[in-house]
């Protein structure tokens, strides 16, 4: 996850490597950040998402969640097949997708799913190769935002006679300076990949066990929170390095009951089933913890990372679900990073 000016400055950084001027510049870099705007149809889903059906529901998602369709690769196409048919200027569409596409790739290799093959597919997926804050990625897209802003300020006279020695540098090697970041940029984006790609295959073979790359989240430059089936009751959850492999681990016990509760797997499998109805699909390792509470069983679903996570993951959340044992009815409460408990409507397990 890059934050929005560096997407908008690698924007501004494709638009001038490919030479463009005046409003094309500005429209590559609007398309850069273009994918986070989803934000405004997703702000109008919440309002009205209680009022849906459960199937209803799930489609909206698909279409105005955070990171949905504005992140697929179908969006992508239809805003450059607009361009086109709007522009006719190849190399205006040409820098307009890479802006884009350049906005879902770097989301993707960082932390948090996506369905970029959606409606083609509803799978959701992830590389999870870099850090959110990764300093490259966050940092060297301001240098370029930083040459335009410069370059608007001294031309409206605003810095007249200050930086002369930066813009005479930048205006005598601008050709050079923009192909030289958009090669650190790719030769990162790429090494990242295939570093974790290593790293994964490594443990792996060391634990013996088969270990999901997609399921592997950077905690840090060079450190992954990762975790597998140990056995049929417990995960065992890892921290792993670059630099010392294996750093810690612990297991984790898949469901356990308080008390003495006879249907508890009964209300575990409906748990599941109520779960495995919804969206988002954060939580890959579930955890079950089951108990009572005078006329009700409460079936407590988390993440068996959840535990090991020291800094924000998107996996880090607590759902409650409660039955009544007399009428069957329920009600779920779910939070997110041990924030307010919400209570979620029945519409979102159909």
């Amino acid at each position: 996850m890059v934050n929005t000016l560096s997407h908008l400055g690698i924007g501004f950084l494709i638009a001038l490597a490919l030479g463009l001027k005046g409003r094309k510049v500005n429209i590559v870099a609007f398309l850069s950040i273009l994918p986070d705007l989803d934000f405004i149809p997703y702000s109008v889903f919440i309002s009205v998402s209680s009022s849906l059906t459960h199937e209803t529901r799930i489609q909206l998602f698909y279409l105005f969640g955070h990171r949905e369709f504005m992140h697929s690769i179908l969006f992508i196409f239809l805003v450059m097949l607009l361009i086109w048919v709007k522009s006719k200027d190849w190399i205006l569409t040409f820098g307009g997708f890479q802006a884009i596409l350049s906005h879902v790739y770097l989301d993707y290799i960082t932390t948090w799913k996506m369905r970029p093959f959606y409606p083609f597919s509803t799978d959701a997926s992830i590389m999870g190769a870099a850090y959110f804050y990764d300093p490259l990625l966050n940092l060297l897209p301001l240098l370029p935002l930083s040459i335009v802003i410069l370059r608007g300020l001294k031309k409206r006279g605003i810095i007249n006679g200050k930086f002369n020695n930066f813009c005479s540098f930048v205006k005598r090697s601008d050709d050079k300076l923009y192909a030289s970041l958009i090669l650190v940029l790719l030769v990162w984006i790429i090494f990242m990949p295939v570093s974790k790609a290593l790293l994964i295959n490594h443990i792996s073979g060391v634990e013996e066990a088969q270990i999901s790359y997609q399921n592997t989240y950077p905690e840090s430059m060079s450190r992954f929170l990762t975790a597998y089936s140990f056995n049929s009751t417990h995960y065992k959850v890892l921290k792993v390095s670059y630099l010392s492999g294996t750093e810690r681990s612990g297991y984790v016990e898949k469901i356990s009951v308080n008390g003495d509760i006879p249907d508890a797997p009964a209300y575990i499998e409906r748990a599941e089933k109520l779960y495995s109805a919804g969206v988002p699909q954060e939580i890959d390792y579930p955890v079950y913890v089951v108990s009572e509470d005078n006329d009700s069983v409460i079936v407590t679903l988390t993440d068996a990372r959840n535990p090991y996570a020291e800094n924000w993951a998107y996996f880090k959340s607590v759902y409650n679900f409660i039955f009544d044992k007399d009428s069957g009815e329920y009600h779920v409460y779910a939070s997110v990073q041990g924030g307010r408990e919400e209570k979620l409507g029945e519409n979102w397990f159909g």
